[in-house]
């Protein structure tokens, strides 16, 4: 990486299964995988680490029935990993994919995960930890300096950046003294005519609010009774303990909690059920705001291969690709 960063490009020629969490994008993942004769590229950021199976509702072996999937447990729980890294390996490994005559299909709900495979991201210069604490200080003494510098420097990051967020004001004005530019400007942007992301389709699945929290609600509980607990004392076990990445998994901390006492087991589901709720809120907010994506309707009860088979006609009814010979 130069000093002034780099691009990442968007990832081009695949397709995008995206949806909420406890949608259905697994199964439906599969069948649709075997319809338009592709592999899976895992598109959540917690199923890239060993010994994180149920709380991340991994898929298993025999839930992948023969499909090839990729980017899961491939690092171990103690380690970061960052959404440069995983556009890097998503990168090499549709490359080796499509080295098979084999379709690109990318499924999973991580928002900024998805964004960055669709629009790319600019990474920038590593962090100067003397330059953040000079700002840090800077605005400690004097609260909204920070914005207002910014404001000057970079009024585009400004007019985008509340004031009270800090921390991504220190990395924009960070990004700037490294290159001379905004954030902004050196962004990979979405164009809806020409560009990368033309080149990928993407659909996500669509539930109404209710129905969807009855399947976390569900989904949650099943997790329970298949031993989430147990994983999570597993790993409590462990010589090392989990990265902040890792820790952002949601229901890790809450069991944790547990462990140290600090927490009952009941209230601690009904935290993670609660949570998940959110997340799949703020999943949804992220889907409508990202190009590119055509929403499936889902109603109960699920036909995983009714479901592709829909999905499959919005893909390869698109210009530039042919049924014929594609599928398995």
């Amino acid at each position: 990486m130069t000093d002034s960063g780099e691009t990442i490009p968007p990832i081009a020629d695949a397709f995008f299964l995206t949806g909420p969490t406890a949608g259905g994008k697994t199964k439906i993942g599969v069948r649709l995988a075997k319809l338009i004769g592709a592999e899976v590229i895992s598109l959540d950021s917690m199923a890239v680490y060993r010994m994180m199976d149920i709380g991340t509702a991994k898929p298993a072996e025999r839930e992948r029935e023969g499909v090839p999937h990729h980017l899961i447990d491939i690092r171990d729980p103690w380690e970061e990993y960052s959404l440069a890294g995983y556009l890097k390996d998503a990168a090499r490994v549709a490359g080796e994919i499509r080295s098979r005559g084999r379709r690109v299909l990318f499924v999973g709900g991580t928002p900024l995960y998805l964004k960055g495979a669709l629009c790319g991201i600019f990474e920038g210069p590593p962090a100067d930890e003397a330059y953040r604490a000079e700002l840090a200080a800077c605005e400690a003494a004097e609260p909204g300096a920070l914005h207002r510098l910014l404001a000057q420097r970079a009024p585009d990051d400004a007019a985008r950046l509340h004031p009270n967020d800090t921390r991504r004001i220190i990395r924009a004005l960070e990004i700037y003294r490294a290159s001379g530019r905004s954030i902004s400007s050196h962004q990979v942007q979405f164009r809806t005519e020409e560009g990368e992301a033309n080149r990928c389709r993407g659909v996500v699945l669509d539930w109404d609010r209710p129905t969807l929290n009855e399947r976390i609600n569900r989904r949650v509980d099943q997790m329970m009774r298949d031993g989430f607990a147990e994983e999570v004392r597993r790993l409590a076990a462990l010589d090392r303990p989990l990265s902040k990445t890792a820790l952002q998994g949601v229901g890790y901390e809450e069991l944790f909690a547990v462990l140290r006492g600090e927490t009952e087991p009941d209230d601690a589901v009904e935290r993670i059920k609660l949570r998940t709720r959110r997340f799949a809120k703020r999943q949804a907010t992220w889907f409508r705001s990202l190009p590119g994506l055509t929403p499936v309707k889902m109603t109960e009860p699920v036909d995983p291969d009714e479901a592709a088979r829909r999905i499959a006609d919005i893909f390869l009814n698109d210009a530039g690709f042919s049924k014929e010979g594609d599928g398995e």
